[in-house]
């Protein structure tokens, strides 16, 4: 299925407005430069940018609001879409339990997978990410991460 793309423009913006909009009231961080808002609000930002552009060009390229394809009936299609709605529900359950990292390989991974990436690469990818991700969240923006079965190991 392909929707135009001013239509998705529209609604991504539409939701980074509304990111940005929410943001305003967090509190600043005491006794730092930055504060919670910071990074939803760069990425709302980012998102906003591209999806204005997204919009723009769909209204400058003639081609229909909806169009059907055989992409919704490729189990492989389907098989990746599950994967994804699966990680989710798996991280928002699981996370306390499990923890940032252990949930973070699994999801990774599992995403990988699912976009046909070989095993090995999608391994060493997601312990890469996972580490970047949880330094730059729990280190540098202090936000606190759900150590869950390494709490033993927390830095």
């Amino acid at each position: 299925m392909r929707i135009h793309d001013s239509l998705i423009g529209s609604v991504l913006l539409l939701l980074s407005l509304a990111v940005l909009w929410h943001i305003q009231g967090f509190p600043p961080a005491a006794g730092q430069q930055y504060g919670p808002a910071l990074f939803p609000g760069l990425v709302a930002g980012g998102l906003g940018l591209a999806s204005a552009v997204l919009a723009w060009q769909g209204l400058r390229v003639q081609q229909p609001w909806l169009l059907l394809s055989d992409g919704l009936r490729s189990p492989r299609h389907l098989a990746a879409f599950a994967i994804t709605v699966g990680s989710m529900v798996f991280y928002i359950l699981l996370s306390e339990t499990l923890g940032f990292i252990v949930c973070s390989l699994v999801v990774l991974v599992a995403l990988q997978w699912a976009c046909g990436v070989r095993p090995l690469l999608a391994v060493a990818v997601a312990i890469a990410a996972t580490l970047v991700i949880h330094t730059c969240f729990y280190k540098l923006l202090k936000v606190p991460l759900p150590w869950g079965l390494l709490q033993r190991f927390a830095w």
